[in-house]
């Protein structure tokens, strides 16, 4: 387990080796997988009161990965993203518990012009060195939210029960990140 108090500092999140990703049940049978590849962000922690810990993460929408040219087009169109009216989707941070190497940051997550608190939870992975005498810090988190309170309303009932997107979003997060000087 890592000291807390090693967490301390102001860090910024390394884009290269980081994931914000996304998952949601296509025609209820199946999850399409897609990640954001255009973001950035930083957060300053204070490991002997993380209480008193911040952080903040804009994200390019136009970004948006699924693998799938026309899906991720379709994404950015106006029936979800609409990113020419909503180019991003921003999170700052209102509260931190800290229990061991568990977190729940709390923030604002804006998608779409709305915004809603949205708990995400992280497990600290751990702290090291590179070669170039960096020091880094690891988190995996994960929040669930529901589109429609986003106002991203789109969608196709099936013939067979149910519809073709799912209202329940998992966001998946892979963070490593920078401490500042």
């Amino acid at each position: 387990m890592t000291n807390l108090t090693d967490t301390t500092g102001t860090w910024q999140i390394d884009p290269t080796h980081t994931t914000i990703g996304f998952s949601v049940r296509h025609a209820m049978i199946a999850k399409v997988r897609g990640r954001f590849t255009d973001f950035a962000g930083s957060f300053t922690l204070d490991g002997d009161n993380p209480a008193n810990s911040s952080a903040q993460l804009t994200v390019l929408l136009t970004s948006v990965d699924t693998q799938n040219a026309d899906r991720d087009n379709h994404l950015r169109s106006a029936e979800f993203f609409d990113v020419e009216s909503f180019p991003e989707m921003a999170f700052i941070s209102t509260g931190v518990e800290a229990k061991g190497n568990s977190f729940v940051v709390t923030g604002d997550l804006s998608v779409h012009g709305v915004t809603k608190s949205v708990p995400v939870k992280f497990e600290l992975v751990g702290i090291s060195q590179d070669p170039w005498g960096n020091t880094r810090i690891g988190f995996e988190g994960e929040a669930e939210i529901n589109r429609r309170d986003f106002g991203l309303e789109w969608n196709v009932a099936l013939d067979t029960g149910g519809v073709l997107v799912s209202e329940n979003i998992k966001i998946t997060l892979d963070v490593e990140a920078v401490k500042q000087a």
